[in-house]
């Protein structure tokens, strides 16, 4: 299945140059138009790391996708505004296209579990590389604790052992 990734993941994800952890997804990665808006204005707002993004979009890792019809349309705007606009667009984008969501904002989360949205975001990502081998405990760890510090990410666990043992 497809999977839409939001601007918070990239970020995430970037700050720590591990973009490559996207490879553990099976199928075709996307980011919604409004999404990569949103990693271009953090660029311009000195968060540099986020040129990856954009590295990652030459290299054809992932594509850029926006609304395409009506349905996907009147969907948008059915969103709450105060859901950021990629969160909108991803959103409404997941649900006509039966797409999976990675995002790590819980209103995002909250309104995708109402549209029966499946979704994931950073810390399942980080403990599927644990699961398969890609990770072991410490890095998985290490990687969290830096995208704590470098990318403001307010994460629930501060150690992936209390998600690994659930």
């Amino acid at each position: 299945m497809p999977t839409l990734i939001d601007a918070n993941v990239l970020s995430n994800l970037a700050s720590v140059d591990r973009l490559d952890l996207l490879n553990l997804l099976q199928d075709a990665i996307y980011l919604s138009s409004a999404a990569y808006d949103e990693t271009q204005r953090g660029i311009e707002e000195g968060y540099e790391f986020l040129a990856r993004v954009d590295q990652a979009l030459a290299d054809a890792r992932f594509s850029v996708t926006t609304l395409e019809d009506k349905q996907e349309w009147r969907m948008y705007q059915t969103i709450p505004t105060k859901l950021h606009r990629g969160e909108a667009m991803s959103l409404a984008i997941a649900r006509c296209r039966g797409w999976h969501l990675l995002t790590d904002d819980r209103a995002t989360r909250m309104y995708a579990k109402t549209l029966g949205v499946g979704y994931s975001g950073t810390l399942g990502l980080l403990v599927r590389a644990i699961r398969v081998g890609r990770l072991t405990m410490d890095q998985g760890n290490h990687l969290l604790t830096e995208m704590i510090a470098r990318a403001r990410y307010r994460s629930p666990v501060h150690d992936l052992r209390d998600l690994l043992e659930e």
